[in-house]
């Protein structure tokens, strides 16, 4: 499946995802654990991959990894659809759960399993990284 899309809640904004994602992963940052009271499912995709209509906010803060990331949600059901860190614009993560069939993105990894709370459900069959990870590489063009 080399095409996916999603929305928020409400259905204000709306995306299109037109090729398949570097990784698919769930995070246990501290950020993360704030936004869903768990680890989020997250893939990680080419920015130029992602069409977006209607309008999001954004909030700015700088991430345990040092990096500074935005992330954008729908102003009106506040629903938190996608991050992106300063240092690597050319990757967007995108919340899996937003996705309209969300079971297309299967995770392959769990990232900062360090900070997972003891009563953290972490698949023992996925890959495990206490920390940030190194980004993938982007594909040539």
């Amino acid at each position: 499946m080399s095409e996916r899309q999603g929305r928020c809640l409400c259905g204000d904004v709306t995306y299109r995802v037109s090729a398949e994602p570097l990784v698919t992963r769930i995070c246990w940052c501290h950020d993360c654990q704030h936004l869903s009271a768990n680890g989020t499912a997250n893939m990680l995709v080419l920015s130029e991959a992602l069409t977006i209509t209607g309008a999001t906010h954004e909030f700015a803060s700088r991430a345990e990894s040092g990096n500074m990331i935005r992330r954008r949600f729908c102003p009106r059901c506040g629903v938190h659809l996608f991050a992106n860190a300063d240092v690597r614009p050319k990757f967007t993560v995108v919340r899996v759960g937003t996705l309209d069939d969300p079971s297309t993105a299967q995770p392959s990894i769990n990232i900062w399993a360090g900070s997972a709370p003891t009563w953290a459900c972490l698949d023992p069959q996925l890959e495990r990284v206490d920390r940030q990870p190194a980004p993938p590489v982007a594909p040539k063009a």
